[in-house]
């Protein structure tokens, strides 16, 4: 079994590749396309949008108010909104929105592809992958990022509310500390490792049941096993990460 880890990687890596490929290739664009990636958007992210943003709310009203009262116990009062905004915005809702994603939209597609499988679909002359599952994982990953920029921006504005009220005098403050921890490298690594979260989330799950059996019994391992590489990988990214960002 141990054998077959470095091949699976290699066609893991390979069907990534082919669909990053198309994804960006301006050719793939036609209207159906957008129009089915546009359906799966609105699934994966326009349907859960309210929820999502009272949780991300919630999350950073508990999280400010426990940070904030540490930080005055230790004397650390002025490094409350720096201390906020890299374990919310920086780390926890990019990690949380690629697992929800992922485990929402990201297992339907890999047991999707799974099921097309078993049923002989993926022959050669038939093409569901790019007429079909290549919008829907465009779909997915453009869900990944809106909904990390809707959580970001929630998180801040709970802060924001939290540290200075409904007050317009904080404004200035508050845009200070922000623009000191969103430095320009910062936001880069920022940016680049959401976009890896999106390409993981849309590709890992397809990849793993691509590869996978035949076997009608092999349909229902295929959300789990598609869910372990997307999880393995985010840790690895999340980690590699936080060592670069605070080494």
């Amino acid at each position: 079994m141990l054998a077959t880890v470095p091949g699976r990687a290699v066609r893991w890596i390979a069907f990534s590749a082919e669909a990053l490929a198309a994804a960006l290739s301006p050719s793939t664009y036609t209207p159906p396309v957008r129009a089915l990636a546009a359906r799966q958007l609105c699934e994966a992210a326009w349907a859960v949008l309210p929820g999502f943003v009272v949780l991300c709310a919630l999350l950073g009203a508990l999280v400010i108010r426990i940070i904030g009262s540490t930080a005055r116990d230790f004397g650390l009062a002025g490094y409350t909104l720096d201390l906020y905004a890299r374990l919310i915005v920086l780390e926890l809702i990019p990690l949380f929105v690629a697992l929800f994603v992922s485990i929402r939209s990201g297992a339907a597609l890999g047991t999707e592809v799974a099921l097309l499988r078993v049923r002989g679909a993926l022959e050669r002359g038939n093409d569901p992958l790019r007429a079909e599952l290549l919008p829907r994982g465009i779909g997915v990953a453009a869900a990944v990022v809106a909904l990390t920029v809707v959580g970001c921006l929630a998180a801040l504005a709970v802060a924001y509310v939290g540290l200075y009220g409904f007050s317009p005098w904080g404004h200035e403050a508050f845009s200070r500390a922000i623009g000191q921890v969103f430095a320009p490298v910062v936001l880069a690594g920022f940016s680049l490792k959401v976009a890896f979260f999106a390409v993981t989330v849309a590709v890992v799950p397809v990849a793993a049941s691509v590869g996978g059996s035949r076997r009608m019994e092999s349909v229902p391992e295929a959300a789990p096993r598609g869910l372990v590489g997307v999880f393995v990988l985010l840790a690895l990214a999340e980690g590699a990460s936080i060592a670069l960002l605070y080494a």
